[in-house]
Formats: C-alpha cells, sequence, structure tokens
C-alpha cells in the first residue's frame, strides 16, 4: 500500500529538493509539509489552468482526489486509505485540462466532469459505478473549451461551458446543456476570451449568476434575465484572470480575482467597485485558494504558492520546493489529518499534500 511519507517535514534551513517543501519562517500560519508521492509522479498537467483536479467528501462519506495522468486517464485516489483505487483509461482522446465534482442531490449520487480543452469534449461521469453519463463532442465549433461549471437552478443541474480563442476563429456565447447534453440556451453578450468560468448563488437575493475569468477583466452575469451583471475592469490591468472566488465578508460580497500580471483584485461583486488591489509578483497567478476571511493561498509562475494576508494586504509566507508553475490549489478538512492544503503544479510537478495547516 502506498501511503504519505511521515519522513517528510518541512525545513527551514535546507534547500528545497523534489521531495520536499520549504516556506519562510512566519507564524501566522503554522504548516507542516509532506508529500503524497503517488500522486506527485503520477498525475500530469499539460494546460496552466486552475481545476486540474478535484478533492471532496462522497455523499458515502469518503475523502478523494480525482486527477488525470499523461496517458490521459481519470483516476482516483482515497484519500482516507492512502491508496490509488480506480482507474478509466484513456478517459478522453487529448489532454485532460478540467475536472470538477458536484453532487446530484435529487439522484444522489457523486458527479465527475472532465474537460479536453484541444477537442471541445465535455463529459459527465457517475463516481461510484465510472460510467460515463454523458459525452459532450464538440461544445465549440473551434477554438478551445479551457472552463466548464455546474449550475442548479430550480432544482434542475446545467451544464455552462466557455470558450478560448485562438486567431480566426469563429465568437461564440457562453452555452447552456441540460445534462442529456441539449442545448438549452446561451447567455447574451458573451463571446469573450475565457479562461476560467464559474456560477456563484447568492441566497440573501435567491439568484444565480455565471462568472467569467477573460483577458484583462472579470464579467458576472444574471443567469434569469440573461444579461450582463457588472464587467470588473482595472485601468491598469492587462493580465488574464485564471482563477476567481466569491466570499461573503462583513456584509460585503466580494469578488477575488487572481491575474497573470501579478496582482490580486478584490472586488465589491454588486457595485463593481475595486476594493483593493494586492502587488503578488512580477510573475503570473493562478489558482487561489481563500483558506478563511484572513488568509488567501495562490498559486504563482515563479514555482511557489503566496500566503496573502487579506487584512493587511500582504504576503507573509512563501511556499517553495516546487519545480513548476503551481496551478490549482485545493483546502480540505481530512479526519486523519486535520485541515489540508493540496496543490499541483504545471506538467510532470504533480499533486502535494500539505497537512495539519492550523
Amino acid at each position: 500500500m502506498n501511503t504519505i511519507n511521515d519522513n517528510i517535514k518541512y525545513n527551514i534551513n535546507n534547500n528545497a529538493s523534489n521531495e520536499s517543501l520549504i516556506f519562510d519562517k512566519f507564524d501566522s500560519i503554522n504548516i507542516n509539509v509532506q508529500s503524497l508521492n503517488l500522486l506527485k509522479y503520477d498525475s500530469f498537467s499539460f494546460y496552466s489552468l486552475d481545476n486540474t483536479f478535484s478533492i471532496f467528501k462522497s455523499i458515502s462519506d469518503n475523502f478523494y482526489i480525482v486527477y488525470s495522468d499523461a496517458n490521459k486517464s481519470l483516476i482516483t485516489f482515497h484519500l482516507d486509505d492512502s491508496k490509488r483505487i480506480n482507474e478509466i483509461k484513456n478517459a478522453h482522446n487529448e489532454y485532460i485540462s478540467n475536472i470538477r465534482h458536484y453532487l446530484d442531490a435529487s439522484k444522489k449520487i457523486d458527479l465527475i466532469m472532465s474537460l479536453s480543452a484541444k477537442d471541445n469534449n465535455l463529459k459527465l461521469w457517475d463516481f461510484k459505478k465510472l460510467e460515463c453519463l454523458l459525452n459532450l463532442k464538440d461544445v465549440n465549433s473551434d477554438g478551445e473549451l479551457y472552463s466548464a461549471c455546474v449550475l442548479n437552478d430550480n432544482n434542475q443541474n446545467y451544464i455552462i461551458t466557455s470558450k478560448y480563442y485562438w486567431i480566426n476563429v469563429t465568437y461564440e456565447n457562453i452555452k447552456i446543456f441540460d445534462l442529456k447534453g441539449n442545448k438549452i440556451k446561451e447567455i447574451n453578450d458573451s463571446d469573450d476570451n475565457t479562461y476560467f468560468i464559474d456560477s456563484y448563488y447568492d441566497e440573501q437575493l435567491s439568484k444565480n449568476y455565471i462568472i467569467t475569468g477573460n483577458e484583462g477583466y472579470t464579467k458576472s452575469y444574471d443567469y434569469i434575465t440573461n444579461t450582463l451583471y457588472f464587467m470588473y475592469i482595472d485601468i491598469d490591468s492587462n493580465g488574464e484572470n485564471r482563477s476567481i472566488i466569491v466570499n461573503k465578508y462583513e456584509g460585503i460580497t466580494e469578488l477575488i480575482e487572481s491575474s497573470m500580471d501579478g496582482k490580486v483584485r478584490i472586488w465589491n461583486f454588486h457595485s463593481g467597485e475595486l476594493l483593493n488591489k494586492i502587488e503578488i509578483s512580477e510573475n503570473w497567478l493562478y489558482g487561489l485558494c481563500l483558506w478563511d476571511n484572513k488568509y488567501i493561498f495562490v498559486g504563482c509562475s515563479d514555482k511557489t504558492i503566496k500566503v496573502i494576508d487579506l487584512k493587511n494586504l500582504k504576503i507573509i509566507k512563501n511556499i517553495i520546493g516546487y519545480s513548476e508553475f503551481v496551478l490549482t490549489i485545493k483546502k480540505i478538512f481530512l479526519p486523519k489529518y486535520g485541515q489540508c492544503l493540496i496543490s499541483q503544479g504545471y506538467g510532470n510537478e504533480g499533486i502535494t499534500f500539505i497537512k495539519n495547516v492550523k
């Protein structure tokens, strides 16, 4: 059985190696670093996008990671037992670029959505049965499918898709599909070059929104009225927005975005006002992970994870030792290990497990 290597600890004084991570000495957050060796050498990411893997608690109260490898397979790793349990070989014809988990509450099943960007292919899987429920081919007529999500409206789940453009391609709007693959509608005026898409449900307003990360700006759409809600654009923004989080804090709904111009921007979601701008790096920024209302983690192209103090708007910690860009960062509480941070880097960098983050 492959287990977590308990001999790999954090090290402040030694140089980083392929088997360990180091962090700057700050006392704000305590970190004990360990590596899931099986995932580190098995997983693979061809695209520099967020959501390259999914981590979740299943309907059966077990904890899993679903990720892909260089052979275009979907692999399930059981976090409770620290072992690989399932593989869907050749799940796609092209490299898998995006993986997300959703709970279908009405049917009481775990769903996995996987994308292959190059051939605009989206698949929906019954996680327990390893059965493909939907094979949505040619989502876009050309370009690439970088991101998709699920939106629940009136207890019905819908798939929301995006499009990334190359030169001389057909402009296409955001598309809405039901879980049988029927196109329900398109979102008006949404033919932007999109790297990231997600849905947000405002419980106080009882409204669904679609959020997109684009080149130099972020957009939100009112799902029901099929209209643009806000464009969040900073005059000096010149980067691609590849990760977005919506968070309610002190009565304000905040939209937090990471940009490839090296900045994290915080907006008032409902007014469009730029609340704060944090200069992180001259390097590109990728996946965001909100730890709590005090701290956020951001993956960087300088091969680090930055820990940002949201109150003081500054970097308080660098987690280093990665050999490639850090793309996706997720948090989860595991009964066996406590609060954990799991990240994946570009290419063969793989998935790293950071336990007991306090």
